[in-house]
């Protein structure tokens, strides 16, 4: 079925009214450990779903990002908490599964802007390479609140 992203109850009503493939997205360059560059919202073209990840092309150009541009090609989701569905990457979606994200505590996001495993990385430099990070805190890249985040089988523990 052509355009069947239209369905998908993440994306019902969020769509513009004149054009319903197009949809708000915050785009970033990471959070605030990885960029001194703000989030910012751009309307995104949807082309392609599968799951609850969804593909689509930047219709307008970001006005301080410079990694991300108009025309290019983005992967997103759409946040439990949140306002605006939220640009991700290959390595964020292959990490993800495997944490708990307890909602930003300001503004109620409930995904990151970059991979566990790069935050745990930069937040705990002295790790052992070997060592497993069960839980951590680390700052909302919208807002600036904190969030938890747990590996998921740390939590059945």
């Amino acid at each position: 079925m052509a355009n069947e992203w239209r369905e998908h109850p993440k994306l019902v009503g969020r769509f513009h009214p004149d054009f319903p493939d197009d949809v708000q997205v915050i785009v970033h360059e990471g959070g605030p450990r990885f960029s001194d560059r703000q989030p910012e919202l751009v309307w995104v073209r949807t082309t392609a779903y599968s799951a609850n990840v969804f593909t689509g092309l930047v219709l307008n150009q970001p006005s301080q990002l410079t990694r991300v541009s108009k025309g290019s090609e983005i992967r997103f989701v759409v946040p439990d908490g949140g306002e605006h569905p939220l640009m991700v990457t290959e390595k964020y979606l292959a990490e993800r599964s495997d944490w708990t994200i307890e909602p930003c505590d300001k503004c109620g996001l409930s995904e990151l802007f970059d991979a566990p495993s790069d935050l745990v990385r930069v937040i705990f430099p002295a790790t052992p390479e070997d060592a497993a990070m069960e839980m951590f805190t680390t700052f909302c890249g919208f807002c600036g609140g904190v969030l938890v985040v747990q590996r998921e089988d740390a939590s059945a523990e």
